[in-house]
């Protein structure tokens, strides 16, 4: 899955933690893979709110000239 890896403490509810432990055997996966999926998939769903975000304020919006310039063309 990753090429590196850093051990990573995290306090979480206990009622989460069951959670995960029920799901990690009812897919036969290691805890921390289920945990790492989720935490991708939320970080995706993040970076496309933002991204919406920026489109409907326009503060993400560049000129054709500014776009081309950071293209280095």
């Amino acid at each position: 899955m990753y090429k590196t890896v850093k051990p990573t403490t995290f306090t979480l509810p206990i009622s989460l933690v069951e959670d995960i432990d029920i799901m990690a055997k009812e897919l036969n996966k290691k805890k921390t893979q289920i945990v790492a999926e989720a935490l991708e998939m939320y970080m995706d769903y993040q970076d496309l709110q933002l991204a919406r975000e920026r489109l409907n304020d326009g503060s993400g919006r560049l000129s054709a000239d500014e776009f081309f310039k950071e293209l280095g063309i």
